[in-house]
C-alpha cells in the first residue's frame, strides 16, 4: 500500500492511497481459498470446486466486500500511522467511472482512493496554577424554605364556601359558554369549572372580571384572545363568555406542620423542610457551578488561540443557527426585532461556534492527558436519564443509541466535560463568596463573555445557544417567559379560556 500526501494546507489534509492490483488479487485469492470449503455448487464435491470457477462465480462480489472493508478500516490505520487525529470522519473519494470500477473488481488495475480530512491541531497544555475563580454561595434561610413549602402546599390547599364577593385568591366554580361574533365555538364551554382568581390560568382579562362576583350571579365577560394563541381561529379575536357562578370559596390558611407534610406524602414537617432545603441548595448549586465553569472557560479561552477545524465549526454553527431560527419563529420575531441583521448575527454566532469548538478541544486534551474516563455505570445513568425524559418511547431511544453511530458520544461528552472541570477545580484557586440569591441569579452584562456576546445595539436572539457547552443550561441568562398553553382537554372549554 502506497500512501502519499497530496495536500497539507493549514489543518486540511488529502491523502492518496494506492493498493497495487497484485495485492488486491492476493487478498482475493485468500478469501476464495477460505470460501472453497464452505460453498456448495452443484456438480462439485465439497472442497473440490476449482478456484478459477469460484472466482468466475463469486470473484466480483468478494472483491466488492474487500473494497468496502478497506475503505471502512484503512483510514483509521493510516491516520494512526501518521500520528494524526481527524476532526470528523475522513471523506473517501473513489473513481465514479463504471469501466474503471469494473477493472478494480476484476483486479486488473490498482485500487486507488483519496482521503480528505481536517486534523485536530496539536495542543500544548499550559500550566493551570494561574487560574482562579470566585465561587458564589447562597445561604438558604428558614424563611426561604417556608416560602417554598407554601408554594408547594398550594396543591394541597383546601377551600371553604363563602357568601361574600369573590376576591383574588378565591376559587370560583362556574359554568361558561364562549362565543365569537355571537356564535359558540368548539372548546368554549364547560360546567363546574373551577378557577382560582389570580392564578393566571385563563387568558388575560378573564379572571379580573370575575373579581366581585357572588354565587348565583350571571355575568358576561368580554376578552380578546392573544395574537399568538395556539388556535388560529381564535387568535386575536374578541370573545364573550356567558358565566354562571355556582360557588365562591375562600382559601384556607396554610400551616406548615406535620399535617401538611402528611398531605404531601412526607412523614414529618422536619423531613419536609430538609427535602425542600436540599432542593433549593441544589438549584443554587447548579447556577454556582455554571458560573464557576464559565469563569474557567473564559480564562482558558484567553490562554489558547489556535486554528480550529472548520468542519467542526460548521457543524456547531449549524446547530446554533438552527436553534436561533427556531426561537425566532416560535416567538414570531425577526432579526430586526432583535436589533440586528441576519448577516451580523451570522458573524457573531460564527465566532461563538469557533469558541465552543476550540474550548471543547482544549478540555478534551486536558482530560485525555489527565486520564479522565467515563465509566460504564455513568453512561448507564445518563441513558436512564434520557429514558425518563421520554416515557413510552424507551424502545425507540434504546434503538437510537444502539444503532446510531456517534450517538453514545452525546451521552459521554457532557459527563467527560464535567469531570475535566472537577479536575481543574481541584488544581486552581477557588475563593468562596457569600452572595444573595438575587446576586447569584443576576447576569453580569459586563462579565466574562462580554467579548463573545453580540453588542447590545445588535442584540442576538435571547434564547440562542451560548458560546460553549458550559453555557447551555442555567447561567443566569434571562430566559424568555413561558407562553400560555392550553390545559389538557379534560374540560374542553378551558382549552379556549385558559
Amino acid at each position: 500500500m502506497q500512501v502519499t500526501e497530496t495536500l497539507a494546507e493549514g489543518l486540511k489534509r488529502e491523502i492518496k492511497v494506492v493498493i497495487p492490483k497484485r495485492d488486491m488479487e492476493a487478498q482475493l485469492n485468500v478469501r476464495l481459498a477460505d470460501a472453497k470449503d464452505k460453498v456448495r455448487i452443484n456438480g462439485f464435491r465439497p472442497g473440490k470446486v476449482p478456484i478459477a470457477h469460484l472466482k468466475k462465480m463469486y470473484g466480483k462480489s468478494i472483491m466488492a466486500d474487500l473494497v468496502n472493508e478497506i475503505v471502512r478500516e484503512r483510514p483509521t490505520e493510516i491516520l494512526s500511522d501518521r500520528g494524526e487525529k481527524s476532526a470528523t470522519q475522513p471523506s473517501v473519494g473513489m473513481t465514479e467511472d463504471e469501466k474503471e470500477a469494473e477493472k478494480i473488481l476484476n483486479a486488473e488495475v490498482d485500487f486507488e482512493f483519496t482521503l480528505s480530512y481536517e486534523v485536530i491541531p496539536d495542543i500544548e497544555l499550559q500550566p493551570t496554577d494561574g487560574l482562579s475563580v470566585i465561587r458564589e454561595v447562597v445561604e438558604v434561610t428558614e424563611d426561604e424554605v417556608n416560602e417554598q413549602i407554601e408554594k408547594i402546599a398550594e396543591s394541597a390547599r383546601t377551600f371553604e364556601t363563602k357568601t361574600g364577593k369573590a376576591a383574588n385568591g378565591d376559587r370560583v366554580t362556574m359554568n361558561y359558554l364562549g362565543k365569537v361574533d355571537g356564535v359558540a365555538f368548539d372548546g368554549g364551554a364547560a360546567e363546574d369549572a373551577e378557577l382560582v382568581l389570580g392564578s393566571g390560568r385563563f387568558i388575560p382579562g378573564f379572571e379580573d372580571q370575575l373579581v366581585g362576583v357572588k354565587a348565583g350571579e350571571d355575568k358576561t365577560i368580554t376578552v380578546t384572545f392573544p395574537t399568538e394563541y395556539p388556535a388560529a381561529n381564535l387568535a386575536g379575536k374578541e370573545a364573550t363568555f356567558d358565566v354562571t357562578v355556582k360557588e365562591v370559596a375562600a382559601p384556607a390558611a396554610i400551616e406548615i406542620n406535620d399535617e401538611l407534610a402528611s398531605k404531601l406524602g412526607i412523614e414529618s414537617v422536619d423531613r419536609l423542610k430538609e427535602i425542600v432545603r436540599g432542593q433549593i441548595e441544589s438549584q443554587y448549586g447548579n447556577v454556582t457551578r455554571q458560573k464557576v465553569k464559565r469563569q474557567i472557560l473564559d480564562q482558558l479561552d484567553g490562554m489558547y488561540q489556535f486554528d480550529t477545524p472548520q468542519t467542526l465549526v460548521d457543524a456547531e454553527f449549524d446547530n446554533i443557527w438552527r436553534q436561533i431560527n427556531t426561537d425566532l419563529q416560535q416567538s414570531g420575531k425577526t432579526f430586526e426585532d432583535e436589533e440586528t441583521t441576519e448577516e451580523d448575527a451570522r458573524v457573531e454566532y460564527r465566532k461563538l461556534a469557533e469558541r465552543r469548538v476550540r474550548l471543547g478541544l482544549v478540555l478534551s486534551e486536558i482530560g485525555e492527558q489527565a486520564g479522565v474516563e467515563v465509566t460504564e455505570e455513568e453512561m448507564q445513568r445518563a441513558l436512564y436519564a434520557q429514558l425518563q425524559q421520554f416515557p413510552g418511547q424507551q424502545k425507540e431511544i434504546l434503538d437510537f443509541f444502539r444503532n446510531t453511530p456517534g450517538a453514545s458520544a452525546s451521552l459521554r461528552a457532557p459527563i467527560f466535560e464535567e469531570k475535566v472541570v472537577d479536575k481543574l477545580l481541584s488544581e486552581i484557586k477557588v475563593t468562596d463568596k457569600t452572595v444573595t440569591k438575587e446576586e447569584l441569579m443576576a447576569e453580569d452584562e459586563e462579565g466574562s463573555e462580554g467579548a463573545e456576546k453580540p453588542a447590545k445595539k445588535k442584540a442576538a436572539p435571547k434564547k440562542a445557544a451560548k458560546a460553549e457547552a458550559a453555557d447551555e443550561a442555567a447561567e443566569g441568562e434571562e430566559a424568555a417567559a413561558p407562553k400560555k398553553k392550553a390545559a389538557p382537554k379534560k374540560k374542553a372549554a378551558e382549552d379556549s379560556a385558559e
